[in-house]
């Protein structure tokens, strides 16, 4: 429920989307995700040829708009061409005296156009000797849910204040309506930390069906085929760290984008059809242009979308490139990260250049 999806031309600090790009720009694990909100919205498990048939009927947006007002398609597109490495999803990294090594922007679910993967990424994964995933613990559920639950205040409000505390009387009917929709009531998440809230709003209905009926997502199945063919498979971060990642951010912020969630409603459908359509064509500079046009303004302030982008995407990003460092040291890893990971002056694809390492589009 997975961005997100380090980008200086169409900075975040200028959206106004909140946790919609978390979908694809935090690379949070989804299939923990998927848990947590099964739980909370009693979902039954679809059947598995349901579930792969299943479809989550978004329109493109942007197909749309190249029809309905050309000028602002165009414009679009425009802010993602000025993006820094926005035009690939797959990345050949090479160095001296080292095999290559490959890096796969992801989108954190199970739609089998994205699992299927680009031209070359299969072949790339089959053939390395180490598979890199964001966080290894997706590989066991039990052992990722006890991580999470270990610090309560990851995911719950733990001052003694409820969610309806943090809202006004409008918007506590929002959320309440919401809710009430999907066979929830508001005393069942009263204490839960509202980007928690967000994310059972934001994964669409058929994606948690799918996920439910045991399909994995991109990453856990690259993680889960790598064990099965006996290879070894690295994390670039813990769950807990990615949750803190997120209960880091001012709990404002997180209100005001559960709200923006609430009022998308089917909305996100589109949205998510839409994402996956420019990540499908590669791209993925265009992602942030075209959720600033579509998604309501939520006046947040500078400091909060500075905040957002500083914790969310960039410190990650750090992070991310310092431990892939000795890995990629050893040659023949592949690496599988959230795509918007990749983009940008501070992004992966630029951080492992100034490691000494020549990265270069695969596809």
């Amino acid at each position: 429920m997975m961005s997100a999806l380090g980008i200086k031309t169409a900075r975040l600090t200028a959206s106004r989307f909140g946790d919609i790009l978390l979908w694809l720009a935090t690379a949070f694990p989804w299939m923990l995700m998927t848990a947590l909100i099964v739980a909370l919205l009693s979902l039954a498990p679809a059947h598995a040829e349901e579930a792969a048939s299943d479809s989550c009927g978004g329109k493109d947006l942007m197909a749309e708009l190249q029809k309905s007002d050309p000028a602002k398609y165009a414009s679009i597109l425009a802010e993602g061409d000025k993006v820094a490495n926005g035009k690939s999803i797959f990345w050949k990294i090479e160095k001296l005296g080292l095999k290559p090594s490959w890096l796969l922007g992801t989108m954190h679910v199970s739609d089998a156009r994205v699992v299927t993967m680009p031209k070359g990424a299969a072949e790339a994964s089959a053939g390395a000797d180490t598979i890199v995933v964001e966080s290894d613990e997706i590989l066991d559920d039990k052992k990722a849910m006890a991580a999470l639950f270990g610090n309560p205040s990851l995911m719950m409000l733990t001052d003694g204040s409820t969610i309806s505390q943090h809202l006004s009387p409008e918007e506590n009917a929002k959320l309440e309506a919401g809710l009430k929709q999907r066979g929830v009531s508001l005393a069942t998440v009263a204490h839960m930390q509202p980007w928690l809230i967000s994310s059972s709003f934001e994964m669409t209905g058929c994606e948690v069906r799918r996920k439910t009926a045991g399909m994995k997502f991109l990453d856990q199945k690259l993680a889960s085929d790598a064990i099965a063919s006996g290879k070894q498979v690295k994390g670039l971060e813990t769950l807990a760290e990615q949750a803190k990642a997120m209960s880091d951010l001012p709990i404002e912020l997180h209100v005001k984008s559960l709200i923006q969630t609430l009022e998308l409603g089917d909305k996100i459908n589109d949205v998510n059809e839409t994402m996956t359509d420019l990540y499908l064509a590669g791209n993925i500079g265009a992602i942030v242009p075209m959720l600033k046009s579509i998604v309501p303004d939520q006046n947040l302030s500078d400091d909060d979308t500075a905040a957002f982008e500083q914790r969310i995407i960039l410190d990650r990003n750090k992070v991310m490139a310092e431990r892939a460092a000795p890995i990629l040291a050893k040659g023949n890893a592949f690496i599988a990260v959230g795509a918007l990971h990749l983009v940008g002056d501070q992004g992966l694809v630029e951080l492992l250049r100034k490691q000494g390492f020549t990265v270069t589009a695969a596809n």
